[in-house]
């Protein structure tokens, strides 16, 4: 249906969703799509200050951008065509790539939620993001494999060569491992759509490595850890940020326990507005936390809403077209500082993300082996580069009918 003119008063402005509802990637977006619902219901239930002018009615269109390239442009192409606002997604980096340029051409503001490789904010000046890059994060989880087991002397690796995202991170991870004179004494390439690993799995035993590093996407990655146990191997797994989803444990079941990955987002975090976003996930997810894929979608969210009522009340959309409505969106989305589950964050000029508060998890199982958590290790301080963003206003803020 074709939306009213921007400019008008009473028109609907819309954040447009893109996320992997189908393919190997909906299990991020299950995901996603649970953590954008919450902060839409957070953000409709906020008060709204005495001093605001009324709200515009701000509407969310959920697009299934799949896991593959073809089907985020397409997802793309019909939310931008259709009038949207801004854009959250893709989910993978690989998909970014392909639809990101799509709404840079068009002038539209995108934030990715999940898309963590090098160089996505730089497609353009219409693309952010709320996700942390690998190079901030995947040191982590090297660093307290290392602290657990010094003598480490032998390391395999294993990534998705097909999957831009895993062929990125495994970069990092080898530049890390390098740096500590423990370059990997093999480095095994599988594919996204693999399910047996006991050839690649087998000529890496065979090296005997003490410590195993896997950069690859959820469903993968599960068979690849389970595989690696039943063919024997018990000594550390790290894994990237592909596999930061508690959807792997019904993969990778009791063999998930113990594994090592480092993290945006803690559900420890203990601060108003991450009390807000657990509370009410636990509503509809009773004895269960949050993903920290689940706090980046509503993030993603949340840095959207906030901007555009911060917008409303400087000068309003009121004449302004639907071009002008989305650059004077994307200068204030980058001014902003914003108090959210992640912690306290804030956009370079170029979109990307400005962090402080990291974190490594340890995958803990429960014993019937179906399911568990991400159990914190211990809080990592941010590099200089990600020093932590000042507060906003945003607070547990939503009246009690809301939680």
């Amino acid at each position: 249906m074709p939306l009213a003119p921007v400019g008008a008063p009473d028109s609907t402005l819309t954040i447009g969703a893109v996320i992997a509802l189908t393919g190997n990637a909906n299990l991020y977006g299950q995901d996603q799509r649970l953590g954008i619902d919450l902060a839409r219901r957070w953000s409709e239930a906020l008060p709204l200050p005495a001093s605001d002018p009324p709200r515009r009615p701000l509407r969310l269109q959920l697009e299934d951008g799949g896991s593959d390239e073809a089907t985020a442009i397409a997802a793309f192409n019909l939310l931008i065509k259709q009038g949207a606002l801004s854009l959250i997604g893709p989910t993978l980096s690989q998909q970014a790539f392909a639809a990101d340029p799509i709404a840079q051409r068009r002038g539209v503001p995108v934030v990715a939620p999940s898309n963590t490789a090098k160089g996505i904010p730089q497609i353009g000046h219409f693309i952010s993001r709320v996700s942390a890059q690998s190079s901030v994060i995947a040191p982590l989880s090297i660093a307290e494999a290392l602290r657990r087991d010094p003598q480490t002397k032998r390391v395999a690796v294993f990534y998705a060569q097909d999957d831009a995202y895993s062929a990125a991170e495994t970069l990092i991870f080898q530049k890390v491992l390098t740096a500590r004179g423990l370059p990997p004494v093999t480095i095994q390439r599988v594919q996204l759509a693999d399910n047996d690993f006991q050839i690649p799995i087998t000529a890496a035993l065979q090296l005997q490595p003490q410590l195993v590093v896997i950069s690859v996407q959820a469903v993968a990655g599960g068979n690849l850890i389970r595989q690696l146990r039943e063919l024997g191997y018990r000594g550390q797994i790290v894994v990237g940020n592909g596999l930061n989803t508690p959807n792997i444990h019904p993969i990778c079941q009791r063999w998930c326990d113990g594994i090592l990955i480092a993290q945006a987002y803690s559900p420890e975090l203990d601060t108003p507005i991450n009390r807000t976003f657990l509370r009410l996930f636990r509503a509809s997810n009773p004895g269960e936390s949050p993903s920290q894929i689940a706090a980046q979608a509503w993030s993603a969210y949340q840095v959207l809403f906030e901007a555009v009522q911060r917008l409303q009340r400087q000068s309003g959309f009121d004449g302004l077209t639907l071009g002008q409505a989305r650059a004077a969106l994307m200068e204030e989305l980058l001014a902003g500082h914003y108090d959210t589950p992640l912690g306290p964050i804030h956009f370079q000029k170029d979109g990307e993300l400005v962090q402080g508060r990291f974190y490594v998890a340890e995958v803990r199982m429960d014993p019937g082996g179906r399911s568990g958590r991400f159990a914190l290790v211990r809080e990592a301080n941010a590099p200089a580069s990600s020093a932590p963003a000042a507060t906003s206003a945003a607070t547990d803020s939503a009246p009690a009918s809301a939680r």
